[in-house]
């Protein structure tokens, strides 16, 4: 399967159908089955002690996911999260951005599964793995 959306696709498709969060996040590179996505840290994604939130985190790898998908199958805007499990395995480092290594395991007719490393850019090991199902909504 080919990609049928390119990062700069990805990204109009963004800030048409969800331009108050389209800014959050960066496109760095799209494949086929893969993506990365980059989440610029403000300090609203700063919980008490200065790292950044779990939602801030589960964000980053919701929005990857659903990019990776759409970066496979085209423009679907009801494609929806049915299943979600995050582990925070060790606090993101300060003042740097969040980035998201994305892979689809499994991409069918209604599911798709996809796994993420959160990582603070520029550290080696990951601060988070994440694995998501979303539903792909039936051709109409």
């Amino acid at each position: 399967m080919a990609l049928q959306m390119d990062a700069a696709a990805l990204a109009r498709f963004m800030e048409v159908e969800f331009p108050q969060t389209a800014g959050d996040f960066v496109i760095d590179e799209v494949g086929e089955m893969r993506i990365r996505v980059r989440m610029p840290v403000a300090h609203r994604h700063l919980r008490p002690g200065g790292t950044v939130s779990g939602p801030s985190m589960f964000a980053l790898a919701d929005v990857s996911v659903y990019l990776a998908i759409l970066a496979m199958i085209g423009p679907k805007a009801l494609a929806v999260t049915t299943s979600c499990a995050i582990d925070f395995m060790r606090k993101p480092a300060a003042g740097v951005d969040m980035v998201c290594e994305c892979r689809l395991l499994k991409l069918g007719r209604v599911l798709a599964v996809g796994e993420c490393l959160l990582f603070s850019e520029g550290v080696e090991a990951p601060v988070a793995r994440a694995s998501l199902t979303y539903s792909i909504p039936p051709e109409r």
